[in-house]
């Protein structure tokens, strides 16, 4: 009997390789090529183009990120607009807090969510059930391009890496439009790639530097994804105002009653406590 490996290559001399039990689907899109397998370590996981997007083990620690971060800084969010997010998991732990009012979801590729729903009920299940998110297949770059002006308190981009179909949610325009459908305490979180490696790191880089031009705070904060290259990985933060440390409010926060398995406010101040090769990335010159 022959072992399948599921194999993704972090550098050319460098990859993370999981023993898959079995081949779930495979599918290619006019977007991207979706597989979906199975595993004993990480449970079921899918891939974009050869990339892993999650897995059942530890999805819970991106999407819980992505969500209460801007949610302590400012928890009288009410409108929130998902870029991507085709698995479902960011618009759940959104979901998760009461006081939201509406969530826009726009995802590019219409497969991805509906393949998710399937083998992924984990991360989709509250997309066709709670009332409170409107799901958009389209283009979100064009969508926040049309959007009316201060439409949004929060803007989360849950995009793939700055490739393909994810490559227009990584330039200057598309943050001058987020920074335009945001109002004057809106919050901005992108998905910011990992500081280590050096393809990695030059991305992350032009991420900063670009959202640094457009929001008045700028910055980024860490998590610790397994199964994400190096396992160490950024989101950008960016508002027109509100500093994600001094203005945090924890007890407010705490309000909402939530039981996470990563996220706690110890955990939110250390995010944002970056290591040394990290700021001095960010501070290089490319």
């Amino acid at each position: 009997m022959l072992d399948l490996w599921f194999s993704e290559f972090h550098a050319p001399d460098a990859k993370l390789s999981i023993l898959v039990k079995e081949q779930l689907y495979s599918e290619q899109t006019p977007f991207q090529k979706i597989d979906f397998f199975d595993s004993e370590t990480f449970g079921k996981f899918f891939t974009l183009d050869g990339l892993i997007m999650i897995t059942e083990k530890d999805e819970f620690i991106y999407h819980e990120m992505i969500s209460n971060v801007p949610m302590a800084v400012n928890p009288d969010i009410k409108k929130v607009l998902i870029i991507g997010g085709g698995d479902g998991g960011t618009a759940r732990e959104v979901c998760r807090f009461k006081t939201v009012e509406q969530v826009d979801m726009v995802e590019i590729d219409e497969r991805v969510v509906r393949l998710c729903q399937k083998y992924f009920p984990q991360t989709a299940c509250a997309l066709d059930n709670d009332p409170r998110i409107n799901l958009i297949f389209g283009d979100g770059l064009k969508f926040v391009q049309d959007a009316p002006e201060g439409a949004y308190d929060l803007i989360l981009v849950d995009s793939t890496d700055p490739l393909g179909p994810g490559e227009g949610l990584f330039t200057t325009e598309f943050y001058r439009n987020c920074y335009r459908a945001l109002n004057d305490k809106g919050i901005l979180i992108n998905q910011h790639e990992s500081p280590y490696y050096k393809e990695y790191a030059y991305e992350m880089r032009r991420a900063h530097k670009k959202l640094a031009s457009v929001f008045s705070i700028a910055t980024v904060y860490q998590f610790y994804m397994p199964t994400y290259s190096s396992g160490h990985w950024l989101f950008g933060f960016a508002s027109k105002g509100l500093d994600p440390v001094k203005d945090a409010d924890f007890k407010r926060w705490s309000e909402f009653g939530l039981q996470n398995r990563y996220y706690n406010p110890g955990v939110h101040l250390g995010a944002f406590a970056l290591p040394n090769y990290v700021q001095e990335e960010l501070q290089k010159e490319d």
